[in-house]
């Protein structure tokens, strides 16, 4: 008996850890539901609840309307009311609970895994994101996403500095944007499918260049060291490296790096080694589920490393699917997966496969990763419309 009771313990507070992260959070502003007036959780008409605070920050200030963050069925603020179950919950566990954060984190990891630190963004300031990069200069964030300026800057703190790219049909405008990165001088570089072309802004929004008529589906961006520009192109299985005069807005230069890859999307450079990582979703046969490669190439474009999702089964208990790449400073390449809805570590490319899960919790469909200089790990998760930061946790 006393076995028994001593390994509840854990059991215990893993099942209430769950509950706080699952029931008890607003996923709109990541804060946990609670008894005060702004923390209430409120139902909406369609069944989803969300804290009183963002009903109200939802609502127009006069009609009281407002949008369902979730499925958009329209309401108004009068329409809401307390959400008793998880009421009733927050006073079942009572001291159980931690003290409510100041910021949303993650269950906790292994030593050596990342924990996350700091969320923002949410439904409402991002819609549906794509990509994610770094300003090198800056350190600020930018997000392509599905709002109606489709390239929003965000600060260092989370707040948002910036936002352009009107949604429209015009050459100047972003169609339907799949990824951006952000040059060495601060040109931002967007990949738009709804045109099939290449948009080059600077950092204030204004249109410098667009690269049309080029591509069948340009897909995956990177800024190289040397402040190139390398693209996949998803419908011709083709990497482009696009050498690009930004200031004057001229295209100098494109050469095409590979020209039988298999339905490439997402691409990495390392800024170590100079190395040029590719995920390809090769189209699956018959009716099972696609699966995934990373390919890695060296600065001369030698094949020096890769495994796709079959190899990675032989490591790992669940299918992997592969959905964005990246490289940590030291050279190791770091994948995100959303079949487990985690970020592993496949090791550096001439080792493949060294798997090491890095992030297994708290995360639902990620879709981009970046370091930070200060090697935090930023993930981009669509189905939370957020950026997570994680940061590395030695204890």
């Amino acid at each position: 008996m006393g076995t028994e009771a001593s390994g509840s313990g854990p059991a215990l507070q893993e099942l209430v850890r769950e509950a706080e992260i699952s029931l008890l959070e607003c996923k709109v502003c990541f804060e946990r539901f609670g008894h005060r007036q702004q923390r209430r959780p409120r139902n909406l008409p369609c069944g989803h609840v969300v804290c009183l605070a963002c009903v109200a920050a939802l609502a127009h200030p006069r009609t009281l309307a407002l949008e369902c963050p979730f499925c958009r069925r329209a309401c108004r603020g009068c329409d809401t009311s307390d959400c008793l179950p998880v009421l009733h919950l927050l006073e079942l566990l009572g001291s159980a609970l931690r003290p409510a954060p100041a910021a949303h984190r993650a269950a906790p990891s292994a030593p050596g895994a990342f924990t996350c630190h700091h969320v923002f963004g949410g439904w409402g300031t991002l819609v549906n994101p794509t990509g994610l990069a770094l300003c090198p200069k800056t350190g600020r964030v930018v997000v392509a996403h599905d709002g109606r300026r489709r390239v929003k800057i965000f600060d260092s703190g989370g707040g948002c500095a910036h936002q352009f790219g009107e949604k429209g049909e015009g050459a100047q405008d972003i169609r339907y944007p799949l990824d951006v990165t952000v040059t060495n001088d601060c040109h931002v570089v967007v990949t738009d499918a709804g045109d099939r072309s290449i948009k080059v802004f600077d950092f204030f929004g204004q249109v410098k260049l667009v690269i049309g008529g080029q591509f069948s589906l340009p897909w995956g961006v990177e800024t190289t060291p040397q402040n190139g520009v390398v693209v996949t192109d998803a419908e011709a299985g083709s990497l482009h490296l696009l050498e690009v005069d930004f200031p004057e807005g001229v295209l100098r230069r494109t050469e095409k790096l590979q020209v039988h890859l298999s339905n490439p999307r997402g691409v990495a450079v390392s800024w170590l080694t100079g190395a040029i990582a590719v995920l390809e979703h090769p189209p699956g046969l018959g009716t099972g589920a696609c699966g995934t490669t990373v390919k890695v190439f060296s600065p001369s474009m030698q094949l020096v490393g890769q495994v796709d999702t079959f190899g990675l089964s032989l490591f790992f208990p669940s299918r992997i699917t592969a959905s964005a790449v990246t490289f940590d400073h030291q050279g190791n390449v770091i994948v995100a997966d959303t079949s487990s809805q985690a970020v592993l570590c496949l090791g550096k490319p001439e080792e493949f496969p060294i798997l090491k899960p890095m992030i297994t919790h708290g995360l639902s469909h990620p879709v981009a990763l970046t370091f930070t200089k200060e090697n935090s790990l930023l993930v981009l998760d669509s189905a939370a419309h957020s950026i997570k930061v994680y940061k590395a946790d030695w204890g």
